[in-house]
């Protein structure tokens, strides 16, 4: 069995990672930097950190970061919200906010100008962002935070409407039934499907729709792991993973940041209930049966997605088992294992 990796090793190949650019071909997420990083905290040893990398990078074809054009300052910053192009130009900018503020005050600075994009390049710039704080390293935070800003997703604003609901399930269900929305093409990336949604009038309304309080992000929580345990379906995945990296990320913010992220992630989600074919979520007497499955223990679980050369695998597997450990759920250990391979569909 592989052994966690000595801290060298890992600082060893992350020191590679800033050598290429968040995206590649037709705008995929290089998931590389954070899923070495979920590798390791699951048990991956070194040999295993390598060759997952060698594997991803050939099959994916990663792609260098493209040189800059100019050097940038603040005042450049609102023209170039969504500026793939710029990404080396933006990158050199944030790493000199770190080298100047701080990471946690070059986060505090910059957050409430990104947090209603989180769904960039389908949230995986908050991904970014939530594994360079996990490892306190100011270099990825940089890279993050020029991520996210040269792939903001720019979907409807809130407008202060009242709330209809606490409950994240119930805006999903409220979202299924706007007709506009079930009319609308299907893309092959989530952040298109994200941006199609953001385009109907129909689903302008949804943002505003979630009551924002202490327990959000419990409730986005318990909805994700249901919503995946249901459907097993990717986008349901990223609901699952991104309430985890939210966890690492909101006590970065100020409280109306977190707000706006908040609601902003779970309009991203509610964006992609084409994506998931508007499930419905299944009721509790379902659920509570679906807990009772039989599925291994995390380690078991682990030992199975570091063999896993899918991204996806290894990132719910410890996103999931963090999630469990904050808020416990056997949903998490069931749909994971389920996805792994390791038990039979618990649904029928």
């Amino acid at each position: 069995m592989d052994r966690p990796a000595p801290q060298q090793d890992v600082d060893g190949i992350m020191a590679a990672m800033p050598a290429y650019s968040t995206e590649f071909a037709e705008t995929f997420a290089n998931h590389a930097p954070m899923v070495l990083v979920a590798l390791d905290r699951i048990g991956g040893g070194a040999d295993r950190l390598h060759d997952f990398f060698r594997s991803y990078e050939a099959y994916k074809v990663l792609l260098p970061v493209q040189p800059g054009t100019a050097p940038l300052t603040a005042a450049d910053l609102p023209a170039l919200l969504g500026a793939r192009e710029r990404e080396d130009d933006l990158r050199r900018y944030f790493a000199a906010e770190v080298d100047r503020l701080g990471w946690r005050e070059a986060l505090a600075v910059h957050l409430p100008g990104l947090a209603s994009g989180v769904g960039a390049s389908a949230l995986h710039a908050l991904m970014r962002t939530a594994y360079g704080i996990l490892r306190e390293d100011p270099q990825e935070i940089a890279i993050a935070l020029a991520y996210w800003h040269w792939s903001h997703l720019a979907l409807p604003p809130a407008t202060g409407a009242a709330p209809v609901t606490a409950d994240p399930a119930e805006v999903l269900a409220r979202a299924g039934r706007i007709d506009a929305l079930r009319a609308l093409p299907l893309h092959g990336l989530l952040w298109q499907n994200m941006a199609e949604s953001g385009r109907c009038a129909g689903f302008a309304p949804v943002v505003d729709w979630l009551e924002i309080g202490p327990d959000t992000l419990d409730r986005m929580a318990a909805a994700s792991i249901a919503l995946f345990a249901a459907t097993q379906d990717f986008s349901a995945l990223h609901a699952v993973t991104g309430c985890h990296w939210l966890r690492i990320v909101l006590p970065c913010c100020s409280a109306d940041t977190q707000e706006t992220m908040l609601r902003s992630f779970w309009q991203c989600i509610a964006a992609l209930s084409g994506e998931m074919g508007f499930p419905a979520l299944p009721s509790a007497a379902r659920l509570e049966r679906w807990r009772m499955a039989e599925a291994p223990d995390w380690p078991a679980i682990f030992a199975a997605a570091r063999l896993s050369d899918d991204e996806h695998d290894i990132s719910v597997a410890f996103s999931a088992s963090e999630e469990d450990r904050i808020r416990p759920d056997p949903l998490y250990r069931v749909s994971v294992a389920r996805r792994l391979g390791l038990i039979r569909d618990y649904r029928t």
